[in-house]
Protein backbone atom coordinates (compact mmCIF):
# COMPACT_ATOMS: atom_id res chain seq x y z
CA UNK A 1 0.00 0.00 0.00
CA UNK A 2 1.20 3.28 -1.06
CA UNK A 3 1.57 5.83 2.14
CA UNK A 4 0.80 9.40 2.12
CA UNK A 5 1.59 12.42 4.44
CA UNK A 6 -1.05 15.14 3.72
CA UNK A 7 0.20 18.54 5.08
CA UNK A 8 -2.54 20.68 5.23
CA UNK A 9 -3.92 23.13 7.80
CA UNK A 10 -7.72 23.17 6.49
CA UNK A 11 -9.35 20.58 8.69
CA UNK A 12 -12.41 20.17 6.47
CA UNK A 13 -10.67 19.83 3.20
CA UNK A 14 -7.97 17.15 4.44
CA UNK A 15 -10.61 15.31 5.86
CA UNK A 16 -12.02 15.11 2.63
CA UNK A 17 -9.10 14.87 0.61
CA UNK A 18 -7.83 11.47 2.55
CA UNK A 19 -11.60 10.31 2.43
CA UNK A 20 -11.36 10.35 -1.47
CA UNK A 21 -7.38 8.89 -1.46
CA UNK A 22 -8.23 5.77 0.68
CA UNK A 23 -10.72 3.80 -1.61
CA UNK A 24 -8.01 4.19 -4.20
CA UNK A 25 -5.60 2.35 -2.09
CA UNK A 26 -3.79 4.82 -0.32
CA UNK A 27 -2.82 4.73 3.73
CA UNK A 28 -2.68 8.27 4.50
CA UNK A 29 -1.65 10.21 7.53
CA UNK A 30 -3.28 14.08 8.08
CA UNK A 31 -0.85 16.88 9.65
CA UNK A 32 -1.72 20.18 10.16
CA UNK A 33 1.66 22.01 10.34
CA UNK A 34 5.30 22.07 9.70
CA UNK A 35 6.81 21.02 12.75
CA UNK A 36 4.12 18.07 12.55
CA UNK A 37 5.34 17.13 9.06
CA UNK A 38 8.95 17.53 10.00
CA UNK A 39 8.49 14.85 13.26
CA UNK A 40 6.01 12.23 11.40
CA UNK A 41 7.28 8.83 9.45
CA UNK A 42 8.65 8.62 5.63
CA UNK A 43 6.19 8.55 3.65
CA UNK A 44 5.77 7.34 -0.02
CA UNK A 45 4.29 10.90 -1.40
CA UNK A 46 3.89 14.24 0.87
CA UNK A 47 1.06 15.85 -0.39
CA UNK A 48 2.28 19.97 0.28
CA UNK A 49 0.16 22.69 1.09
CA UNK A 50 2.06 26.19 0.88
CA UNK A 51 -0.16 28.18 3.19
CA UNK A 52 0.58 26.26 6.63
CA UNK A 53 0.47 28.57 9.88
CA UNK A 54 3.61 28.44 11.21
CA UNK A 55 5.91 27.84 7.89
CA UNK A 56 5.87 28.45 3.81
CA UNK A 57 5.19 25.50 2.24
CA UNK A 58 8.04 26.25 -0.16
CA UNK A 59 10.50 26.21 2.77
CA UNK A 60 9.31 23.04 4.30
CA UNK A 61 9.65 21.47 1.02
CA UNK A 62 13.51 22.31 1.27
CA UNK A 63 13.74 21.01 4.45
CA UNK A 64 11.98 17.49 3.60
CA UNK A 65 14.36 17.72 0.42
CA UNK A 66 17.36 17.92 3.02
CA UNK A 67 15.84 14.84 5.29
CA UNK A 68 17.87 11.56 5.35
CA UNK A 69 15.76 9.25 2.60
CA UNK A 70 14.23 12.15 1.62
CA UNK A 71 14.91 11.34 -1.96
CA UNK A 72 12.71 8.09 -2.35
CA UNK A 73 9.70 10.44 -1.25
CA UNK A 74 7.64 12.54 -4.19
CA UNK A 75 6.96 15.65 -2.86
CA UNK A 76 3.71 16.80 -4.80
CA UNK A 77 2.78 20.36 -4.29
CA UNK A 78 -1.32 20.88 -3.84
CA UNK A 79 -2.30 24.73 -3.12
CA UNK A 80 -4.65 27.38 -4.08
CA UNK A 81 -1.91 29.59 -5.82
CA UNK A 82 -1.62 28.72 -9.55
CA UNK A 83 0.81 31.96 -10.50
CA UNK A 84 4.03 31.26 -12.81
CA UNK A 85 6.31 32.38 -10.42
CA UNK A 86 4.85 30.29 -7.38
CA UNK A 87 4.99 27.05 -9.29
CA UNK A 88 8.63 28.30 -10.25
CA UNK A 89 9.29 28.66 -7.10
CA UNK A 90 7.69 25.15 -5.77
CA UNK A 91 9.61 23.54 -8.18
CA UNK A 92 12.97 24.62 -7.79
CA UNK A 93 12.53 24.55 -3.98
CA UNK A 94 12.46 20.43 -4.68
CA UNK A 95 8.35 19.60 -5.98
CA UNK A 96 8.03 16.69 -7.96
CA UNK A 97 5.11 17.99 -9.02
CA UNK A 98 2.54 21.49 -8.81
CA UNK A 99 -1.41 20.94 -9.04
CA UNK A 100 -3.41 23.54 -8.21
CA UNK A 101 -6.82 23.21 -6.46
CA UNK A 102 -9.84 22.48 -6.82
CA UNK A 103 -9.28 19.36 -8.60
CA UNK A 104 -9.79 15.77 -9.32
CA UNK A 105 -9.06 13.35 -7.39
CA UNK A 106 -8.57 11.02 -10.32
CA UNK A 107 -6.10 13.49 -11.75
CA UNK A 108 -3.91 13.67 -8.46
CA UNK A 109 -3.47 9.78 -8.50
CA UNK A 110 -2.55 9.44 -11.70
CA UNK A 111 -0.32 12.29 -10.57
CA UNK A 112 0.95 10.69 -7.85
CA UNK A 113 1.67 7.51 -9.44
CA UNK A 114 3.67 8.83 -12.37
CA UNK A 115 5.70 10.73 -10.00
CA UNK A 116 6.23 7.34 -7.99
CA UNK A 117 7.15 5.89 -11.46
CA UNK A 118 10.13 8.38 -12.07
CA UNK A 119 11.53 8.56 -8.36
CA UNK A 120 11.55 4.60 -8.34
CA UNK A 121 13.03 3.55 -11.69
CA UNK A 122 16.99 3.47 -11.46
CA UNK A 123 19.01 6.64 -13.04
CA UNK A 124 21.95 4.44 -13.80
CA UNK A 125 20.35 2.10 -16.29
CA UNK A 126 20.32 2.73 -20.22
CA UNK A 127 17.07 2.84 -21.77
CA UNK A 128 16.53 1.63 -25.70
CA UNK A 129 14.10 2.57 -27.86
CA UNK A 130 14.30 0.93 -31.08
CA UNK A 131 17.68 1.64 -32.96
CA UNK A 132 17.94 4.72 -29.64
CA UNK A 133 19.81 4.39 -26.56
CA UNK A 134 19.39 6.52 -24.06
CA UNK A 135 21.76 6.87 -20.85
CA UNK A 136 20.43 9.01 -18.28
CA UNK A 137 23.82 8.80 -15.69
CA UNK A 138 26.21 9.79 -18.94
CA UNK A 139 23.56 11.90 -20.71
CA UNK A 140 24.32 10.60 -24.02
CA UNK A 141 21.98 9.50 -26.94
CA UNK A 142 23.20 7.07 -29.29
CA UNK A 143 21.34 5.71 -32.75
CA UNK A 144 22.36 2.77 -34.06
CA UNK A 145 25.40 2.54 -32.09
CA UNK A 146 26.32 6.50 -33.11
CA UNK A 147 26.85 9.45 -30.78
CA UNK A 148 24.10 11.86 -31.19
CA UNK A 149 25.15 15.18 -29.92
CA UNK A 150 22.02 17.43 -28.19
CA UNK A 151 21.57 19.77 -25.88
CA UNK A 152 20.41 19.38 -22.13
CA UNK A 153 17.34 20.30 -22.58
CA UNK A 154 16.68 17.80 -26.21
CA UNK A 155 18.34 15.11 -23.79
CA UNK A 156 15.72 16.10 -20.94
CA UNK A 157 12.97 15.93 -23.44
CA UNK A 158 13.85 12.74 -24.83
CA UNK A 159 14.24 10.88 -21.95
CA UNK A 160 10.78 11.98 -20.61
CA UNK A 161 8.92 11.09 -23.96
CA UNK A 162 11.88 7.63 -23.25
CA UNK A 163 10.24 7.20 -19.80
CA UNK A 164 6.90 7.00 -20.47
CA UNK A 165 7.00 5.58 -24.19
CA UNK A 166 3.16 4.31 -25.44
CA UNK A 167 1.93 6.91 -23.41
CA UNK A 168 0.52 10.36 -24.59
CA UNK A 169 2.30 13.13 -22.53
CA UNK A 170 0.32 16.65 -22.68
CA UNK A 171 2.31 19.82 -24.16
CA UNK A 172 1.82 21.01 -20.23
CA UNK A 173 3.47 18.11 -18.59
CA UNK A 174 6.37 18.35 -20.60
CA UNK A 175 6.97 21.95 -20.20
CA UNK A 176 6.51 21.49 -16.36
CA UNK A 177 8.76 18.83 -16.45
CA UNK A 178 11.78 20.25 -18.60
CA UNK A 179 11.14 23.89 -18.65
CA UNK A 180 9.61 24.07 -14.59
CA UNK A 181 6.37 26.37 -16.31
CA UNK A 182 3.50 25.60 -18.14
CA UNK A 183 3.25 29.23 -19.43
CA UNK A 184 1.47 29.02 -23.04
CA UNK A 185 4.37 31.39 -23.93
CA UNK A 186 7.16 28.38 -24.12
CA UNK A 187 4.78 26.34 -26.18
CA UNK A 188 6.65 27.51 -29.08
CA UNK A 189 9.90 26.41 -27.63
CA UNK A 190 8.95 23.06 -26.67
CA UNK A 191 7.70 22.48 -30.56
CA UNK A 192 11.59 23.73 -31.92
CA UNK A 193 13.51 21.49 -29.62
CA UNK A 194 10.74 18.97 -30.74
CA UNK A 195 12.05 19.53 -34.36
CA UNK A 196 15.27 20.10 -33.70
CA UNK A 197 15.23 16.39 -32.11
CA UNK A 198 13.90 15.04 -35.01
CA UNK A 199 15.78 16.25 -37.33
CA UNK A 200 18.98 15.07 -35.53
CA UNK A 201 17.91 11.55 -35.07
CA UNK A 202 16.73 11.72 -38.47
CA UNK A 203 14.09 8.37 -38.05
CA UNK A 204 10.50 8.69 -38.44
CA UNK A 205 8.28 7.48 -35.92
CA UNK A 206 10.47 7.79 -33.12
CA UNK A 207 8.32 11.24 -31.75
CA UNK A 208 4.51 10.87 -32.58
CA UNK A 209 2.30 14.54 -32.50
CA UNK A 210 -0.83 13.50 -31.27
CA UNK A 211 -2.81 16.44 -32.43
CA UNK A 212 -4.28 18.71 -30.07
CA UNK A 213 -2.53 17.60 -27.18
CA UNK A 214 1.14 16.45 -26.99
CA UNK A 215 3.54 13.69 -27.94
CA UNK A 216 4.17 10.10 -27.43
CA UNK A 217 7.43 8.23 -28.01
CA UNK A 218 5.06 4.96 -29.70
CA UNK A 219 5.19 1.89 -28.01
CA UNK A 220 6.28 -0.45 -30.84
CA UNK A 221 9.53 1.42 -30.21
CA UNK A 222 9.04 0.74 -26.13
CA UNK A 223 11.89 1.74 -23.83
CA UNK A 224 12.88 -0.47 -22.33
CA UNK A 225 16.23 -0.98 -19.74
CA UNK A 226 19.03 -2.04 -21.38
CA UNK A 227 20.46 -4.84 -19.86
CA UNK A 228 23.04 -4.66 -16.91
CA UNK A 229 24.15 -7.57 -15.47
CA UNK A 230 21.98 -6.90 -12.59
CA UNK A 231 18.34 -8.61 -11.58
CA UNK A 232 15.70 -6.09 -11.27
Amino acid sequence: MITVLLVEDDVRLADALAGALEPHGYAVTQVRTAEQALAADPADVVLLDLGLPDMDGVELCRMLRERHGAGDTAVIMVTARGQQRERVRGLRAGADDYVVKPLAIEELCARMEAVLRRIRRPADGPLTAGPLRIDPAGRTVELDGARVEVTRKEFDLLLALAREAGSVLSREHLLLRVWGTTWPGTLRTLEVHVGTLRSKLGTPGLIETVRGVGYRMPVTGRADAAPTGRHR
